[in-house]
C-alpha cells in the first residue's frame, strides 16, 4: 500500500470508518503517523467536550464556595476536595465499575459504561473541580476597589456579576485555567488504560502508540510521534488561549514585547 492508500484506509479508523483490521506486518512510518493521528481524534473529543461543559460547572462551584450558606458551600467544598484529592486513574476505574454495576438496575446508565460517555463524564467532573479552585482563587483576588466602584454606580446582583465580577475573575484566572486545559488534554491518554474498554480496538493516540511499540518492539518511533502530536495540540491550545486572553485584557495598556537589539548605520 502507498502512503496515500494507508491514509485513506486508516485516517478515521478510530471512529469506525475505514479498514477494520490493524496492520500486522510491513508496518511503516506512514501506518504509525496515520493511526496515532487517527486516535488523537478521541483525545480532542474528550478534552473539548469535558472542558467546554466543565467550565460552567466550575464557575457555579466557585460561586457556591463563596456563598455564606453552608447548604451551598459545603457540597461544593467536598466536590472539589474529592476530585482533587483522588488520582484520575482511580476515578476512571471506580466510575466504570460503578456504572457497570448500576446498569442492571438502571438501564438508562448503560451508555455510561462506554468510554465515549462514561470517561467523558469523569473528565467533566474532574476538570470542573480543578477549574473551580482556580476560579475561586480568582474571585478572592478581585480588587475590593472594583467591587466598591460597582456598588457606587448602583450595580448589584446579576448586572454586577456580568459586568464586573465575572470578567475580572476570568481575566485573573485565565493563565492558570490555560494550564488546566493543557493538563486535561494530556490526561485524556488515561481513558483507555483505565476500566473503560476500547471497543473493536478503536482507541486514542496512546492506545495506537502502545500497539505499534508492542508489535515492532521499538518504542522509540511511536512514542516520539505521539509526543509530537501532543506538542502540536498544546501549541494550538496556547495560541487559542492567548487570543482569548488578549480579548479579556483589551482595556489594559499594551504590554511591551521582549527587548530586541537595534542597529543603526552611522555615516
Amino acid at each position: 500500500m502507498t502512503c496515500w492508500e494507508i491514509v485513506q484506509a486508516y485516517a478515521l479508523r478510530s471512529l469506525g470508518i475505514g479498514e477494520r483490521l490493524l496492520p500486522q506486518v510491513d508496518i511503516t512510518l506512514c501506518h504509525q503517523f496515520t493511526l496515532i493521528g487517527s486516535g488523537l481524534l478521541w483525545n480532542v473529543y474528550f478534552g473539548t467536550l469535558a472542558l467546554g461543559a466543565g467550565f460552567f460547572l466550575a464557575v457555579a462551584t466557585a460561586l457556591a464556595r463563596q456563598s455564606r450558606h453552608a447548604v451551598l458551600r459545603k457540597p461544593a467544598e467536598w466536590f472539589v476536595f474529592v476530585f482533587r484529592g483522588s488520582p484520575l486513574f482511580i476515578q476512571f476505574f471506580f466510575a466504570y465499575f460503578l456504572f457497570l454495576s448500576l446498569r442492571g438496575t438502571f438501564p438508562a446508565l448503560s451508555p455510561l459504561t462506554s468510554a465515549a460517555y462514561g470517561a467523558l463524564f469523569v473528565l467533566f467532573l474532574n476538570t470542573a473541580a480543578y477549574s473551580a479552585e482556580i476560579f475561586h482563587g480568582a474571585l478572592q483576588a478581585i480588587p475590593r476597589g472594583d467591587l466598591e466602584a460597582a456598588d457606587a454606580y448602583g450595580l448589584a446582583g446579576w448586572r454586577k456579576f456580568r459586568r464586573i465580577t465575572f470578567p475580572t475573575m476570568l481575566r485573573l484566572g485565565w493563565p492558570a485555567y490555560t494550564n488546566e486545559a493543557i493538563f486535561l488534554f494530556h490526561a485524556t491518554t488515561l481513558v483507555f488504560f483505565s476500566g473503560f474498554p476500547a471497543a473493536q480496538q478503536r482507541g486514542d493516540a496512546l492506545y495506537y502508540a502502545k500497539f505499534f511499540a508492542d508489535r515492532t518492539f521499538n518504542p522509540f518511533v511511536p512514542y516520539p510521534i505521539l509526543a509530537g502530536y501532543f506538542i502540536l495540540l498544546t501549541l494550538g491550545i496556547i495560541a487559542l488561549a492567548g487570543l482569548i486572553q488578549r480579548r479579556l485584557n483589551r482595556h489594559l495598556p499594551a504590554v511591551p514585547g521582549p527587548w530586541r537589539p537595534r542597529f543603526r548605520l552611522v555615516r
